[in-house]
């Protein structure tokens, strides 16, 4: 995103942080419980003076400082979850990116679904483009058929207990090919089931994606 001076999350899109906006939508559902927010450890205050000046009350949500990574920052608030609400075949926790600020209560629901049914969800759509291979980068090495690619967006949602027995059955290099929390099901085998995704769920990542999230912003309507 540039030298913006801050996590790309806190930026102001359509005059709230685009944190806020993500927040807001799992607050409009009556399913989850309780939101937690994995934070760097840095952004801590920050992310606490933003939820006490946008929301009525802080317990909007449970702010974890981060991991050093993607996986750990997962594992901290699950950690987290288990410290307030004990252990339970039936927790369920849905992971989202904070810079997808437009969430369905559709994808939502079905993440809750989903994991309750096969222990392992996420949210993907069919690859319009066709996806090439390369393996040094300069030239095509295959093309897969386009109808087996798909996109990955967020959320990602696992039963608790699963995922933290997968992840503590990995050795130490196995740990280290994580890209993400679905790859901990891949890597032991465990069936992941496809969530429809919607093209509206995008990730800001780029100047040019903010520029379509503030379009999406003014005339996003479920």
């Amino acid at each position: 995103m540039g030298n913006i001076g801050m996590p790309k999350q806190f930026m102001e899109l359509c005059g709230k942080p685009i944190i806020i906006h993500t927040i807001e939508r799992f607050l409009h559902s009556e399913r989850i419980d309780k939101i937690y927010i994995g934070v760097h450890h840095e952004w801590i205050d920050y992310m606490q003076e933003l939820l006490q000046k946008y929301f009525a009350s802080t317990d909007v949500a449970v702010v974890v400082p981060g991991g050093a990574d993607r996986n750990a920052t997962v594992f901290n608030v699950i950690d987290r979850i288990e410290e307030d609400y004990g252990v339970s075949e039936d927790h369920i926790v849905l992971t989202h990116d904070a810079v997808r600020p437009f969430i369905t209560q559709k994808i939502i629901n079905e993440n809750i679904d989903a994991a309750r049914t096969y222990g392992a969800a996420a949210v993907a759509y069919n690859s319009i483009d066709t996806i090439v291979v390369s393996e040094d980068s300069a030239f095509i090495t295959s093309v897969p058929e386009r109808r087996k690619m798909y996109n990955v967006q967020t959320p990602q949602s696992f039963k608790i207990n699963l995922l933290r027995e997968l992840f503590e059955s990995l050795d130490e290099e196995e740990k280290k090919t994580l890209t993400d929390a679905c790859r901990i099901c891949t890597v032991r085998n465990q069936p992941v089931y496809i969530v429809e995704g919607d093209i509206s769920n995008i990730k800001i990542t780029t100047p040019t994606d903010f520029k379509f999230a503030a379009a999406i912003a003014e005339s996003f309507v479920e």
